[in-house]
């Protein structure tokens, strides 16, 4: 098949743009073939482009012979180009079709699809992720990644206007962020260097010049974990401020996921319809649960936990039924958070550290920082990390860190949160975890 190009064609509409007032206008459509039928002396394609799907209608005696020649050989995923002419109609969802003066077909596909893209029948998630390409074709995974979208774009927007600054901090690093074990180790030049899980130093020495920061991106942990809600390569939002404590950055936290749920509650209509999902708008202020508070609640619930353990999936998944919605977990055990995490003046066994829980499912951690360099020597040797191995870190806190606070969101789970999605693969464009490292 002679396929063509693209010439001097240009889009004029996407699919959904298409709309039933504008009967008898030409347009210009570009997407892909989702289906074709074929009832004898009519045929239907319907053309799908990252907005949705549009139906065009061949009737066979009256469109020229060139366009039923092209559009007999159409198949499931062929990329194509229609300029044709807009009819209003009844008999389809839309209202309206578009019947067509010209096809281009720009490209062809394999006859034996792995997936079914038209969702009609459905495939487990392993054999979706191994055919990652096609399956994000899906309407379905659209939607979720436009979701995302919007709720990037809202958090962005939702920090600039307060005065927060956009900053980019190193993948490759010498040394843990955080302690433990789950560091991806990498060749650097011939020296051990690893793979960064957070931007937590750095952004804690960013307050001492930007004061106000925050940064988007990927991050990675060795995660044994193969659950629903660990993955290897994450996206992580992080805030840190200067001149803040733990309160004061929850406020901010959750005046931010009202804006994120109200804009995408009014932006993405269309892509909740999809995933038959509504986004609940939180009420402020939100809840705060303290660890205290949470421990009884659970012994209640014939769940003991002893005072100073992290509290299990199983027991946040009974806190959550107590609690269906956004709540904050605060005033955890001092030994139970981060070596960065300051603990209370008044009572040094708690600290100013904070979980924004979703149900059962920690969104968000953070929490007023360490400014002291001696208490944070003191804290990593708790924690038995060796302080000289931090000494660049600690270093800075020489040149006047000031009182400071953040917090960083799991991008994944905030994602599943608003779509719905039960599988944090579900809403990571290509996974990584365990088992997984291609596509």
């Amino acid at each position: 098949m002679k396929l063509d190009s693209i010439g001097e064609w240009f889009r004029t509409h996407y699919t959904a743009e298409v709309k039933p007032e504008m009967d008898g206008e030409e347009v210009t459509v570009f997407g892909w073939v989702q289906d074709v039928r074929d009832l004898g002396g009519i045929r239907f394609i319907i053309l799908q482009d990252r907005e949705g799907t549009v139906q065009v209608t061949v009737p066979k005696k009256k469109v020229a012979s060139e366009v039923l020649s092209k559009s007999s050989v159409l198949q499931r995923r062929y990329s194509i180009g229609v300029k044709g002419v807009v009819k209003k109609t009844d008999m389809t969802p839309r209202g309206i079709e578009v019947i067509p003066k010209e096809i281009k077909i720009f490209n062809t596909a394999a006859s034996q699809l792995p997936i079914d893209t038209t969702g009609k029948t459905p495939a487990n998630l392993e054999v979706r992720l191994d055919a990652r390409a096609l399956d994000l074709c899906q309407e379905e995974n659209t939607a979720v990644f436009k979701v995302q979208h919007v709720a990037v774009e809202a958090i962005r927007d939702f920090l600039f206007e307060r005065g927060f600054l956009e900053v980019h901090t190193p993948r490759i690093i010498a040394s843990a962020t955080e302690g433990g074990a789950a560091l991806f180790q990498i060749d650097y030049f011939g020296r051990k260097a690893f793979l960064a899980q957070s931007p937590q130093l750095y952004k804690e020495q960013l307050v001492m010049s930007l004061e106000k920061v925050f940064e988007v991106g990927p991050f990675f942990r060795a995660e044994e974990s193969h659950t629903r809600l660990h993955s290897s390569e994450f996206i992580s939002v992080d805030i840190e401020q200067a001149f803040a404590d733990a309160e004061a950055v929850m406020q901010l936290l959750e005046q931010l996921m009202r804006h994120v749920c109200m804009t995408v509650r009014e932006k993405c209509k269309r892509e909740l319809a999809v995933l038959k999902y509504t986004v609940e708008v939180p009420e402020l202020p939100l809840k705060r649960l303290k660890y205290d508070e949470a421990l009884r609640e659970l012994e209640h619930e014939g769940i003991e936990i002893p005072w100073g353990e992290d509290i299990p999936t199983p027991a946040l998944r009974k806190l959550g039924k107590i609690h269906p919605y956004l709540y904050f977990i605060t005033e955890w055990p001092t030994h139970s958070k981060a070596f960065y995490i300051k603990p209370r003046d008044d009572n040094p066994e708690l600290c100013e550290g904070f979980d924004l829980m979703w149900r059962w499912i920690e969104l968000v951690s953070g929490g007023t920082r360490i400014a002291s360099k001696e208490l944070l020597i003191k804290r990593l040797k708790e924690k038995g990390l060796n302080p000289e191995s931090f000494r660049h870190h600690l270093q800075a806190f020489d040149y006047g860190m000031p009182p400071h606070a953040g917090w960083a969101i799991g991008l994944e789970r905030l994602t599943m949160m608003l779509t719905g999605k039960k599988n944090i693969r579900e809403v990571t464009l290509y996974p990584r975890d365990k088992f997984r490292l291609t596509p």
